[in-house]
């Protein structure tokens, strides 16, 4: 946990930099299972950070806060649901809470594994399209 802490602090801070940068182009957040994890920490404690997030294979052990500022943003969780290293519940559990947090969630669950599956990078270019 610290350091995911440790990692989502750098991550929010290079995003906001080039934000600060280049404050009329959207940014786009993509990180696959540790990266996933670190991403959605982020998105977590500054929405406001991305336009849209795409999560594939996150695992998150904690309930977080409320982030209303989700609102409205799109969000892509893909799976397996036999993933060995993030458990179903679990990503079930994060889909949940994006999806009450009002965010427009899509999903793309499948019975394999923690490979990425071509339906997943399918969802991921509609999400990103």
């Amino acid at each position: 946990m610290e350091d995911l802490a440790k990692r989502a602090t750098q991550m929010a801070a290079f995003i906001a930099a080039h934000k600060a940068d280049h404050p009329d182009a959207p940014v786009y957040g993509f990180g696959y299972s540790n990266g996933a994890n670190i991403l959605a920490s982020v998105a977590m404690t500054h929405p406001e950070l991305f336009d849209r997030i795409e999560l594939p294979h996150p695992l998150i052990p904690w309930t977080p806060p409320p982030a209303p500022q989700l609102s409205g943003r799109p969000v892509l969780i893909t799976a397996g649901q036999r993933d060995p290293i993030c458990p179903w519940p679990q990503t079930q559990a994060l889909i949940d809470w994006f999806a009450a947090q009002g965010a427009r969630v899509h999903t793309d669950v499948h019975t394999g594994g923690h490979a990425l599956v071509q339906s997943e990078l399918q969802a991921l270019a509609q999400l990103f399209a």
